[in-house]
């Protein structure tokens, strides 16, 4: 695959509806995707959940760039409609983590983060990176944003056995460094034809789905009057 890149702001549309009364069907979603992930616990505790930042940076590969689909069909543009705040995509076709982890200053904590989204595993894998390797370079990212004063959240693109490994790793490291933690974006996608572009990658639809899916895993965590007071 080529190496594009999509580092640059989405400005979500202004309205005045609320996402959860204007779209009852994505309310319904996130509240089903919630059940899921908050079952049988108490809330994540978040670190830096009083992120002075102004901005959600998507940091990825192909996944987050949206290989595969139209410009402006990527996830990071879904998911600016639904939080209305400012989004940057700062994905890139075909990135590992070690790759990734050079440019993290320039792409991430340069550009005032509220949250981070971070979305790696699968290049890595590809290239059979020792999963010490990943997990190391994860954890340093991490700890970069978090020092920085912003929230994380780490992404996991497994569906069920595909890459479940990674799932199993990336939780643990999610709940070593109190990050919100969001499992398997991919699941009925990578199945789902009319969902996908390729084997792997989602079409516009598909990345619909995976916006639906992140938004309802970070609102709990958004406070997005105060995102939109700062950006105002």
């Amino acid at each position: 695959m080529g190496r594009n890149s999509r580092s640059s702001f989405v400005y979500p549309e202004h309205s005045r509806r609320v996402v959860r009364r204007s779209n009852p069907v994505t309310f319904i979603f996130c509240c089903i995707f919630l059940v899921i992930i908050f079952s049988g616990c108490a809330k994540r505790r978040i670190a830096n959940i009083d992120s002075k930042g102004t901005t959600i940076i998507c940091f990825g590969d192909s996944i987050t760039y949206g290989y595969g689909a139209k410009p402006g069909e990527d996830y990071p543009t879904a998911l600016a409609k639904l939080v209305k705040a400012p989004v940057i995509n700062s994905g890139i076709d075909g990135d590992t983590t070690t790759e990734a982890l050079l440019r993290f200053k320039a792409d991430a904590l340069d550009r005032d983060p509220f949250l981070v989204i971070i979305e790696f595993g699968g290049n890595d894998f590809l290239r059979k990176t020792p999963m010490e390797v990943t997990l190391s370079n994860m954890r340093q990212m991490i700890e970069q944003a978090q020092a920085s004063g912003a929230m994380v959240a780490l992404v996991d693109i497994s569906a069920g056995l595909f890459l479940r490994d990674y799932r199993i790793a990336f939780k643990k490291l999610a709940d070593e460094k109190n990050t919100i933690f969001i499992p398997q974006i991919l699941n009925k996608i990578v199945t789902n034809p009319s969902l996908k572009s390729d084997f792997l990658h989602p079409n516009g639809e598909g990345y619909k789905l995976v916006a639906r899916r992140i938004y309802c895993a970070v609102e709990p965590y958004l406070r997005k009057d105060i995102l939109l007071s700062r950006n105002q």
